[in-house]
């Protein structure tokens, strides 16, 4: 077969899956392939994929077979977590040529090379716990408007009873922290203001080297790290909000926002998910760094209808999410992973009730986003602008609100401006620039 070296990607799930991506497309230009638009027609197609639910699975199956559409003789190559955990089930979908699991994926620009020139095997796929190290992306920056992301952690060594997570990405790996100074400074050199720190569960960090190590101390360093403006930090989990880590947030440098991957604030719930803490420590960590630090949001991730929840145990978490206070919710209705304890519990929530308490849930993070933004009025925000738009100028706050504004200056990409809120806009802050 002829070979143009066009490739095209498509990429589903989190920011560690899209700076994996963005390896692999820097290191196929630097050999000569071309980057093409999915929907153009391109000799290689890489799906990399999700598995965290049920519909991310299915969107990767749509993808792969949405290639062979546009181009039939193309080479479809599958990678990611759906790719780790359910590779016999992808090959058997005609449309894809070969599946590379998670721990092969960083290897994966040889393999294309591979297709050009050898008989190649459709399937790699290891087992992922054998994985003891963080393997390094080459050329991994990803970046994305005027922030970017570093990646500093894989893995996950939970095994909370509703994921997949483990299973497709093995235990928790962390990163050299000379590595992960060394990107941000090299970031820093080129201009960057903002990092924002991902992984699969970023508050792991460093358990798993010979002389324990620990999120706080890298976040030290980072915050030392000379002319870095900000540092943004993925998500946590609520039981790893301790004194040290409050007390890191009085670094101006530190942005003060966390997404919390809460998933639930009912005791019974929590612990039938496999959640280490209950709700009483949700409660007081978050409202206790709200309290020290000034400006503090919180974002999250929950899950409604989980088996056994009944309306008592979704009205705790109800009632929690409306004391706390969050200015934006990720919510989910929860759906069987094959393999999980949880798929096999009974108590199963019908779907009708699922969607009525997403419904529930949504009409009060509609309530909070709009309370949160209110109390910024006739307030000052320091803003990195991001993006201009016929005189429009947008950009994020520290505690990561959208905020807008009117000038006639120009080159205010990239620069920190502070702005004094005037109003709220579909939930974006509307704001004028200080003279």
């Amino acid at each position: 077969m002829s070979f143009s070296k066009k490739v095209a990607f498509h990429t589903l799930g989190c920011k560690v899956n899209q700076y994996e991506t963005e390896s692999i497309k820097n290191q196929l230009i630097k050999r000569g392939y071309e980057e093409v638009p999915f929907e153009d027609k391109s000799d290689i197609y890489i799906i990399n994929s999700c598995t965290v639910t049920s519909i991310a699975d299915r969107k990767t199956r749509n993808m792969l077979r949405r290639a062979k559409k546009i181009n039939p003789d193309a080479k479809v190559i599958v990678t990611g977590c759906y790719a780790q955990t359910n590779s016999r089930e992808i090959l058997e979908i005609e449309d894809v040529d070969f599946v590379i699991d998670n721990k092969n994926k960083s290897n994966i620009v040889n393999f294309v090379g591979a297709i050009e020139d050898i008989s190649f095997e459709r399937e790699k796929n290891g087992n992922i716990f054998q994985e003891k190290e963080y393997q390094e992306y080459e050329f991994a920056t990803l970046r994305e408007m005027t922030r970017a992301y570093v990646k500093i952690q894989d893995g996950c060594n939970h095994f909370c009873s509703y994921c997949k997570i483990p299973f497709a990405r093995g235990k928790s790996r962390s990163r050299k922290k000379e590595n992960i100074l060394k990107e941000i400074e090299k970031l820093v050199e080129d201009g960057f203001k903002e990092v924002i720190l991902i992984g699969i569960d970023l508050s792991a960090y460093g358990e798993d080297f010979k002389e324990k190590d620990n999120f706080e101390s890298l976040l030290e360093e980072i915050l030392k790290i000379k002319d870095l403006k900000r540092v943004r930090i993925g998500s946590v989990y609520p039981d790893k909000i301790t004194d040290r880590f409050v007390e890191l947030f009085k670094n101006k440098n530190l942005m003060p926002h966390l997404h919390i991957s809460l998933q639930s604030c009912d005791d019974t719930v929590l612990k039938n998910m496999r959640r280490n803490y209950g709700s009483s420590l949700i409660r007081e960590s978050l409202l206790k760094l709200k309290s020290k630090i000034k400006n503090m949001e919180f974002t999250a991730d929950v899950i409604v209808g989980f088996p056994k929840e009944d309306e008592i145990m979704f009205q705790n978490t109800h009632d929690v999410i409306k004391e706390i206070e969050f200015s934006g919710l990720h919510i989910f209705q929860y759906s069987d992973r094959e393999g999980t304890i949880a798929s096999n519990m009974d108590g199963k929530v019908d779907a009708k009730t699922k969607k009525q308490r997403a419904d529930r849930l949504d009409s009060l993070k509609q309530e909070m986003l709009i309370e949160s933004r209110k109390k910024y009025l006739e307030k000052n925000l320091e803003v990195l602008v991001e993006e201009e738009k016929d005189g429009e100028y947008f950009g994020y706050s520290q505690n990561y609100l959208r905020v807008k504004f009117k000038s006639d200056e120009k080159e205010l990409i990239n620069k920190l401006i502070n702005i004094k809120i005037k109003c709220v806009e579909n939930n974006v802050l509307i704001g004028e620039k200080e003279m």
